[in-house]
């Protein structure tokens, strides 16, 4: 089901009690206030949660479940405070499933998933991988991935900023501020040319029009994204020409996509891998899209994809489009 037919399909959202999850729920519970669509708060449990010893009867796991769902209420209250959302929208689900796969089965059919990121180190990602990674790559349905930083992440960036400012004056890391496009970071969306960034281009229109934010058409490229190069069929083509191609690439891709009137829409062609030049742009941006085209199997899990690396790495909430 695509993003456009499923447009007003449930918001499935995971939760767990962590910050993260709280972030993740906030998001989908504000997102749904604007949209209109129904939020399904999904707890996956397994005994190795904090419940005690396994219920032995049919009374005991009643009030497991009873437990959870009181859990689950109060965690969407709290999320909830201050958002404009109709609470005859929310449904609370809890099953005994690990998160992914709770969220894999009751998200088949969403118009997304959404997580908030594990705060991860590189290497713990590198050997552990994420859930957020693992579930944009398994799920047939777009995946978002909510970033908070949090202080740790904020504590290292400042020993970072100290260790390089050749000055014995203490500073601190400063996220860039916001352009003044009518205050409103942009929503970028990454494209290829190929069907699946097509997706991706559709659902970052209808996000822009939603929340009222211009949007930023990005292709970052390298010659081997571009196919053959006209004029070019037997040589390697010049940046120069590879630039023009990727160009044509864009404006093409706009053009065939139906985009709400009132978005503003700007197009930019990069030479720059892929991960690299929409990580950076993830510095400027309220919501960065990306389809989920990339290596797959062993090569992904050595090399990494476009996807998992902007998942893992990127400044701001990612969706992932299928």
């Amino acid at each position: 089901m695509s993003e456009l037919t499923n447009a007003m399909a449930d918001i499935v959202v995971g939760v767990d009690g962590s910050d993260e999850s709280f972030a993740a729920l906030k998001w989908a519970l504000k997102e749904a206030g604007l949209s209109g669509q129904k939020v399904n708060a999904v707890f996956g449990w397994t005994h190795s949660w904090d419940m005690g010893s396994e219920p032995d009867s049919d009374e005991a796991w009643a009030k497991i479940r009873h437990e959870i769902a009181a859990e689950l209420r109060e965690w969407v209250d709290k999320a909830s405070a201050g958002i404009d959302f109709d609470p005859e929208n929310l449904k609370l689900t809890s099953v005994k499933a690990s998160g992914t796969s709770a969220l894999l089965q009751i998200g088949a059919n969403a118009q997304q998933i959404v997580v908030g990121r594990r705060s991860l180190g590189r290497v713990m990602r590198w050997f552990m991988g994420s859930l957020s990674a693992s579930l944009a790559e398994e799920a047939q349905v777009p995946v978002t991935v909510v970033r908070i930083m949090d202080d740790e992440d904020a504590s290292v960036q400042d020993e970072i900023a100290n260790a390089l400012t050749p000055t014995d004056v203490t500073v601190h890391h400063v996220q860039p501020q916001q352009p003044p496009i009518e205050g409103v970071r942009p929503v970028v969306v990454g494209v290829d040319g190929s069907p699946t960034s097509h997706h991706a281009l559709r659902f970052a229109a209808n996000e822009a029009h939603l929340h009222h934010a211009p949007l930023n058409v990005m292709f970052c490229w390298q010659l081997k994204d571009l196919g053959t190069v006209p004029g070019y069929e037997n040589a390697v083509a010049p940046v120069e020409a590879g630039q023009h191609r990727a160009e044509e690439i864009l404006t093409r891709m706009v053009a065939q996509t139906e985009i709400p009137a009132d978005v503003r829409v700007t197009t930019n062609a990069f030479h720059i891998p892929a991960s690299k030049g929409l990580i950076a742009a993830s510095r400027y941006a309220s919501h960065l899209i990306v389809g989920s085209r990339g290596l797959s199997g062993l090569d992904a899990h050595f090399l990494g994809s476009v996807s998992k690396q902007i998942v893992n790495f990127a400044e701001c909430t990612v969706t992932v489009v299928h």
